[in-house]
């Protein structure tokens, strides 16, 4: 009798754990109608535990997401329904919110202090440019330098801002602003993010990752601006941006991409629109003394109407003189890392 007692409580424990375990990996559900676990994507995100050792998916069913969303717990998918249709925007202009406060917590649409975050099929926007058109001087406390600031509709605007959050990944996803610095992944030490099929468009310098930086696959629109892309390596000889398989368009003589401090760049297999300036991707000159030289690396890139000699092949001048089919993850993450094994 004790033995059976003994092993009916031991299937109720197996039963109870299964069942937690069931629920703790069971995907969280946002849909705007209130047919879902919750209506705001920040109070999904709220819901959970600070950390786990396994993913927590939360799926964002199709509206529009009029949110601030804030993330500082680790290993979340934010997965929408669909690209286009799945939309989470907000009007933030960076140097309005830095007159207010001491740093860039809130600045963007997306703000990330969290590691092992995925985003899949979300448009991510920062809309102030096109919903302010005309400028605005701002009296500003919080800089003792500029006391007053001017802000325009090409002002530094954030769809996508990290802080100290690492192996970010995102997957067919738009990210949009109407001014510079849409997509900011900026960890200079620690930092690695990965781009997959995402489609990116704005100002200035859209584009500026610092640490290490992989995008395949993905498509820059640039709008307006001195340069699309931009890099930060200046925290470790290795850092790199690598863009493999992408695709650049824009405004009539858009240029590529400028630095200011030591940059490391790797454009493997692009394309650019015949729109793209004759000029290679610039230093932009200041104080900064840079260690590693200048790093610009091109393989096999191809311009409509006909290519720029600057961009011809000299992937052999890089360190280690790397060859094109082996920079994959695995190279460009020095194997701390392997993004990529998201099923979609």
């Amino acid at each position: 009798m004790k033995l059976l007692i003994y092993q009916l409580h031991i299937m109720l424990c197996l039963l109870v754990a299964n069942s937690a375990l069931a629920m703790a990996t069971r995907p969280i559900v946002v849909s705007k109608d209130g047919k879902g676990h919750f209506t705001s994507i920040q109070a999904a995100i709220n819901s959970l535990s600070d950390s786990s050792g396994t993913p927590r998916t939360i799926l964002i069913k199709n509206g529009i997401y009029t949110e601030k969303v804030y993330i500082e717990k680790h290993n979340i998918i934010l997965q929408g329904e669909s690209m286009d249709k799945t939309i989470i925007t907000q009007a933030i202009a960076r140097d309005y919110w830095r007159c207010l406060h001491n740093d860039d917590w809130g600045v963007a649409t997306m703000n990330i202090d969290g590691n092992d975050i995925t985003l899949i099929n979300l448009t991510i926007r920062n809309t102030y440019g096109k919903d302010y058109p005309n400028d605005v001087v701002l009296d500003c406390p919080k800089d003792s330098i500029s006391p007053k600031k001017k802000i325009t509709k090409g002002s530094h605007q954030m769809a996508l801002r990290t802080m100290n959050g690492t192996r970010l990944q995102a997957y067919r996803c738009h990210f949009i602003a109407y001014g510079g610095d849409t997509v900011s992944p900026w960890q200079t030490v620690t930092g690695m993010f990965y781009f997959k099929d995402c489609v990116m468009e704005g100002g200035v310098d859209f584009y500026c990752p610092r640490g290490i930086a992989m995008a395949e696959g993905c498509t820059f629109v640039a709008t307006s601006g001195t340069a699309a892309i931009w890099h930060d390596g200046s925290g470790f000889e290795d850092a790199k941006t690598v863009l493999k398989h992408c695709t650049f368009k824009g405004y009539n003589q858009f240029k590529l991409g400028r630095y200011h401090r030591d940059a490391q760049f790797y454009l493997l297999y692009c394309t650019f629109d015949e729109n793209m300036a004759d000029e290679d991707i610039y230093l932009v000159p200041t104080s900064n003394v840079l260690q590693w030289g200048r790093r610009i690396y091109y393989y096999d890139c191809h311009r409509t109407g006909g290519d720029y000699a600057w961009h011809k092949n000299n992937l052999n001048t890089a360190k280690g003189t790397p060859q094109a089919d082996r920079i994959d993850i695995n190279w460009v993450f020095q194997q701390q890392w392997k993004p990529g094994n998201i099923k979609l």
